[in-house]
């Protein structure tokens, strides 16, 4: 289904380049665009290139470090069960810390609706205003290059916000760790809540016709 979308949305909006220039702006007598190059050999030696980096990657953590320290396969896989026991500290996966942070960040209930579904509303609602984005970004140009002030500090809160809430996601919460995972949640939701006034109001850099070799 991904990848149905993704060639869909391909041949619907065409590829993306780090100026954010629409290449079919400008084509030579064939129809095909000048700043452009064959996707063979320059696509798929460079796609080869990455794919050997991850394979090397992958290769190691596989047969060298499978359990990734705790993050990729918890220790407490390692333990035998006790159904008499429930254990004091369950940690999902690396890749849900940040939005388990979220869930526990929620300690207090609003009129009938209780902490656990406010939690959960957070959490689910962290994920999906990714489809959103489209709508929410107002800016007149696409790359982070030339878009303003705003957009890239914005962008660095989210990131800084993103990491230290995985952290918190993956130890045992305390009243201050509470209190961060409260705190940099409302950052990791100003991102996007914000992003439709500041990212229209702010000056941006202008953008080049088209894609210039440095």
């Amino acid at each position: 289904m991904v990848v149905f979308v993704h060639i869909l949305a391909l041949h619907e909006v065409g590829s993306n380049n780090p100026e954010g220039i629409d290449v079919k702006q400008h084509i030579d007598e064939n129809g095909v665009p000048l700043d452009t190059v064959p996707f063979f050999p320059y696509d798929v030696v460079k796609d080869l290139y990455a794919i050997g980096i991850f394979l090397t990657i992958f290769c190691f953590v596989l047969f060298f470090f499978p359990d990734g320290g705790g993050y990729l396969i918890e220790y407490i896989n390692y333990e035998l069960a006790n159904n008499l026991k429930t254990p004091e500290h369950i940690v999902p996966a690396w890749y849900y810390t940040t939005y388990y942070a979220m869930l526990r960040a929620i300690t207090f209930p609003i009129g009938p609706l209780t902490a656990k579904f406010l939690g959960f509303v957070v959490m689910v609602s962290a994920m999906v205003i990714f489809a959103l984005l489209p709508w929410l970004d107002k800016s007149p140009v696409k790359s982070i290059r030339y878009k303003g002030m705003f957009s890239k500090a914005f962008l660095y809160l989210f990131v800084v916000s993103f990491i230290i809430l995985g952290y918190l996601g993956s130890v045992t919460p305390n009243p201050m760790r509470t209190l961060l995972a409260q705190i940099f949640t409302m950052v990791y939701f100003a991102y996007f809540l914000l992003m439709p006034f500041y990212t229209k109001y702010e000056k941006c850099k202008s953008v080049p016709e088209r894609i210039k070799i440095k």
